[in-house]
Protein backbone atom coordinates (compact mmCIF):
# COMPACT_ATOMS: atom_id res chain seq x y z
CA UNK A 1 0.00 0.00 0.00
CA UNK A 2 1.47 3.45 -0.90
CA UNK A 3 2.56 5.72 1.96
CA UNK A 4 0.11 8.36 0.70
CA UNK A 5 -2.70 6.06 1.88
CA UNK A 6 -1.58 6.62 5.49
CA UNK A 7 -2.45 9.56 7.75
CA UNK A 8 0.71 11.68 7.89
CA UNK A 9 -0.36 13.17 11.25
CA UNK A 10 0.53 9.87 12.95
CA UNK A 11 4.13 10.18 11.69
CA UNK A 12 6.74 10.49 14.45
CA UNK A 13 8.53 13.20 12.46
CA UNK A 14 5.29 15.22 12.22
CA UNK A 15 4.68 14.87 15.95
CA UNK A 16 8.24 15.94 16.76
CA UNK A 17 8.03 18.88 14.34
CA UNK A 18 4.98 20.12 16.28
CA UNK A 19 7.31 20.60 19.24
CA UNK A 20 10.69 21.41 17.67
CA UNK A 21 9.61 22.73 14.28
CA UNK A 22 10.32 26.31 15.26
CA UNK A 23 13.72 28.00 15.35
CA UNK A 24 13.39 29.20 18.94
CA UNK A 25 12.45 25.79 20.35
CA UNK A 26 15.48 24.18 18.72
CA UNK A 27 17.78 26.95 19.94
CA UNK A 28 16.41 26.75 23.49
CA UNK A 29 17.18 23.01 23.51
CA UNK A 30 20.65 23.71 22.08
CA UNK A 31 21.35 26.23 24.84
CA UNK A 32 20.12 23.87 27.54
CA UNK A 33 22.53 21.23 26.23
CA UNK A 34 25.26 23.86 26.47
CA UNK A 35 24.48 24.72 30.09
CA UNK A 36 22.44 27.92 29.67
CA UNK A 37 19.54 27.22 32.02
CA UNK A 38 18.19 30.45 33.48
CA UNK A 39 15.49 32.47 31.75
CA UNK A 40 17.41 35.76 31.66
CA UNK A 41 20.55 34.05 30.34
CA UNK A 42 18.55 32.20 27.67
CA UNK A 43 16.79 35.41 26.65
CA UNK A 44 20.03 37.39 26.47
CA UNK A 45 22.03 34.71 24.62
CA UNK A 46 19.29 34.01 22.09
CA UNK A 47 18.14 37.60 21.64
CA UNK A 48 14.55 36.37 21.65
CA UNK A 49 11.60 38.37 22.97
CA UNK A 50 10.65 37.42 26.52
CA UNK A 51 7.09 36.46 25.58
CA UNK A 52 8.31 34.19 22.77
CA UNK A 53 10.80 32.52 25.10
CA UNK A 54 8.11 32.06 27.77
CA UNK A 55 5.83 30.36 25.25
CA UNK A 56 8.58 28.08 23.92
CA UNK A 57 9.69 27.06 27.41
CA UNK A 58 6.07 26.39 28.43
CA UNK A 59 5.60 24.18 25.34
CA UNK A 60 8.84 22.28 26.04
CA UNK A 61 7.79 21.79 29.68
CA UNK A 62 4.26 20.68 28.68
CA UNK A 63 5.71 18.19 26.18
CA UNK A 64 8.08 16.67 28.75
CA UNK A 65 11.28 17.85 27.04
CA UNK A 66 12.25 20.35 29.75
CA UNK A 67 11.51 20.68 33.46
CA UNK A 68 11.38 23.82 35.62
CA UNK A 69 13.47 23.74 38.78
CA UNK A 70 13.34 26.26 41.59
CA UNK A 71 16.55 27.86 42.79
CA UNK A 72 17.30 30.71 45.14
CA UNK A 73 20.43 32.81 45.38
CA UNK A 74 21.26 33.97 48.88
CA UNK A 75 19.07 36.94 49.81
CA UNK A 76 17.06 36.78 46.60
CA UNK A 77 13.59 35.54 45.76
CA UNK A 78 12.99 32.05 44.43
CA UNK A 79 13.45 31.83 40.67
CA UNK A 80 13.41 29.00 38.15
CA UNK A 81 15.89 27.41 35.83
CA UNK A 82 15.24 24.89 33.11
CA UNK A 83 16.81 21.48 32.59
CA UNK A 84 16.40 18.78 29.99
CA UNK A 85 14.41 15.73 31.04
CA UNK A 86 15.48 12.25 29.90
CA UNK A 87 13.27 12.77 26.82
CA UNK A 88 15.04 16.08 26.20
CA UNK A 89 18.48 14.51 26.59
CA UNK A 90 17.42 11.89 24.03
CA UNK A 91 17.41 14.75 21.51
CA UNK A 92 21.23 14.83 21.60
CA UNK A 93 21.55 12.74 18.45
CA UNK A 94 19.03 14.97 16.65
CA UNK A 95 20.91 18.11 17.70
CA UNK A 96 24.27 16.65 16.68
CA UNK A 97 22.79 15.61 13.31
CA UNK A 98 21.51 19.17 12.79
CA UNK A 99 24.96 20.51 13.69
CA UNK A 100 26.68 18.07 11.32
CA UNK A 101 24.36 19.06 8.47
CA UNK A 102 24.80 22.78 9.18
CA UNK A 103 28.59 22.38 9.35
CA UNK A 104 28.59 20.60 5.98
CA UNK A 105 26.07 22.77 4.15
CA UNK A 106 25.74 26.14 5.88
CA UNK A 107 29.20 27.06 7.22
CA UNK A 108 30.76 30.26 5.99
CA UNK A 109 34.17 30.67 4.40
CA UNK A 110 35.90 30.21 7.76
CA UNK A 111 34.22 26.83 8.33
CA UNK A 112 32.12 25.61 11.25
CA UNK A 113 31.99 27.85 14.31
CA UNK A 114 32.31 25.05 16.89
CA UNK A 115 33.48 21.49 17.25
CA UNK A 116 31.74 19.05 19.58
CA UNK A 117 34.36 16.90 21.30
CA UNK A 118 34.34 13.85 23.55
CA UNK A 119 35.74 15.04 26.90
CA UNK A 120 37.48 11.73 27.62
CA UNK A 121 39.55 11.47 24.42
CA UNK A 122 39.12 14.78 22.60
CA UNK A 123 37.81 13.26 19.37
CA UNK A 124 35.02 15.02 17.46
CA UNK A 125 31.49 13.74 17.96
CA UNK A 126 29.23 13.15 14.94
CA UNK A 127 25.83 11.55 14.39
CA UNK A 128 25.88 8.20 12.57
CA UNK A 129 23.07 5.90 11.54
CA UNK A 130 23.22 2.14 11.97
CA UNK A 131 20.56 -0.51 11.57
CA UNK A 132 19.68 -2.84 14.46
CA UNK A 133 22.11 -5.40 13.00
CA UNK A 134 24.97 -2.89 13.27
CA UNK A 135 25.36 -1.96 9.59
CA UNK A 136 26.41 1.62 8.84
CA UNK A 137 23.69 3.52 6.99
CA UNK A 138 25.05 6.02 4.47
CA UNK A 139 23.11 8.62 2.47
CA UNK A 140 23.13 6.22 -0.50
CA UNK A 141 21.87 3.22 1.52
CA UNK A 142 18.43 2.10 0.39
CA UNK A 143 15.76 2.06 3.08
CA UNK A 144 12.03 1.46 3.20
CA UNK A 145 9.21 2.55 5.49
CA UNK A 146 7.19 -0.32 6.92
CA UNK A 147 3.82 0.55 8.47
CA UNK A 148 3.40 -0.61 12.09
CA UNK A 149 0.47 -0.75 14.49
CA UNK A 150 0.59 3.02 15.10
CA UNK A 151 0.01 3.79 11.40
CA UNK A 152 -3.52 4.89 10.51
CA UNK A 153 -5.11 4.88 7.09
CA UNK A 154 -5.98 8.35 5.78
CA UNK A 155 -9.53 9.38 5.36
Amino acid sequence: MPMTDYDSATCSIAKTAQILGDRWSVLVVRNLFNGVRRFDALQQHLGVARDVLSKRLALLVDEGIVERRAYQSEGARTRHEYALTPAGRDLRTVMVALMDWGDAHRSGEDGPPMSLRHRDCGAEIHAHLTCAAGHEIETSTRAELVPLAGAKLAG
